[in-house]
């Protein structure tokens, strides 16, 4: 009996770590699935869009200093019980906001939870990365693209059945609530093992700036389309609010299979390597779906975009970590700096030379992401 009980605890405490991930892709999936709705309710413009976006941004960026502090002096366990509380807490107000202020107040609050979070989970990983000794965070990451391509597919069938986006938020947040319990409750004591680092937040410098940018430039990309890509099936493609978020799933589908094999890829051919390839497949996924004659081939196209930015934040994330809290801090705040400046200027460019203009910006910028990480030698 003991013996059993012994088992079913370490299935448990393996499990916490990937459900933390995936918590984090349902979150992301229910609100970027619902944008077309919400969109609607308060009758906004791409641009006005696109400055909703720019606060989730803003509270991304201004909340790294919080997360290196919090995860250095408590220890990502309870860094992400903290932070994924609040992150659940504020989804439902993404749907209650009346007004379109009201609406970029909630955005500043879940950007900030949200990248809190995202920092804990991923210190999280990097320890049971160091623990298991292989590469293991592309695998996390996989598990993010699990919550991303399930929360997209509830989304849609949820839409389609004319739920709206209150309940369904509420649902999704009661739901993830016993998640996060359940998984806090299993992880390892983190805080005695993990000494507070000593050293102040500060952006990164020498060779992590070249990960940060990295980082910036893939969260442009990977943001944009996880914010846009619905409403461009929606849109562009004539999708109705059932089909449209069907683009994302597929994004976060192969998005999901290319992290399950990321691993043994970067064991292989080197983490420089995949990242290049993979970041030039997404741009070529991009201008499928940019001049694609039918929705099916628009879904296979952004399938294919997910596909190709899979490597990026696991090995950029990955590499940072090593050198502790407050370097992935660091290096996560350029990162989420892309999520600060990319959905928004997808909306300005949507806004005045329409929406296959601002992917196609997407598409180049995944190139640079290419260019940049064939030659950052700090990857591996």
């Amino acid at each position: 009996m003991t013996t059993i009980t012994a088992d079913a605890g370490s299935r448990l405490r393996s499990a916490a770590a990937p459900a933390l991930f995936l918590l984090l892709g349902v979150v992301y999936a229910t609100w970027a699935a619902r944008i077309p709705a919400i969109r609607d309710a308060l009758s906004m413009n791409a641009s006005q869009l696109g400055f909703v976006l720019l606060c989730a941004g803003i509270g991304s960026v201004i909340s790294f200093p919080v997360a290196a502090a919090l995860v250095g002096r408590l220890g990502g366990k309870r860094g992400a019980l903290l932070s994924g509380l609040a992150l659940l807490l504020i989804l439902p107000l993404l749907a209650l906001a009346p007004s379109l202020w009201l609406l970029m107040a909630a955005m500043v609050l879940y950007g900030m939870a949200g990248s809190v979070f995202d920092v804990a989970i991923n210190a999280i990983g990097a320890a049971a990365e160091k623990a298991a000794g292989r590469s293991i965070m592309s695998m996390l990451h996989a598990w993010f693209c699990v919550g991303t391509f399930s929360g997209a597919m509830f989304s849609s069938l949820l839409a389609g059945y004319k739920i709206t986006p209150l309940p369904h938020f509420a649902l999704i947040a009661v739901a993830l609530a016993a998640v996060l319990w359940i998984s806090y409750g299993a992880l390892p004591e983190d805080r005695s093992a993990q000494p507070p680092e000593k050293k102040r937040f500060t952006l990164p410098h020498g060779h992590l700036v070249v990960l940060g940018v990295i980082g910036f430039c893939g969260a442009i990309a990977e943001g944009s389309l996880i914010d846009w890509s619905t409403v461009y099936m929606h849109d562009q493609m004539h999708a109705s609010e059932a089909i449209a978020p069907l683009g994302f799933a597929a994004f976060s589908l192969l998005m999901l299979a290319a992290r399950l094999v990321c691993d043994r890829l970067k064991d292989r051919f080197g983490a420089r390597s995949v990242v290049a390839i993979g970041a030039l497949l997404a741009a070529v996924g991009i201008f499928i779906s940019i001049f694609a004659p039918n929705i099916a081939v628009a879904i296979a196209g952004f399938g294919i975009a997910g596909a190709g930015l899979a490597a990026v934040f696991p090995f950029v994330y990955g590499a940072a970590a090593k050198h502790g809290s407050t370097a992935l801090a660091g290096v996560a705040t350029l990162g989420y700096s892309g999520t600060l400046l990319g959905p928004p200027a997808v909306g300005f460019t949507a806004e005045h030379f329409g929406m296959q203009a601002a992917l196609g910006f997407i598409a180049v910028l995944s190139i640079g992401v290419a260019l940049a990480a064939s030659r950052a030698k700090w990857l591996e």
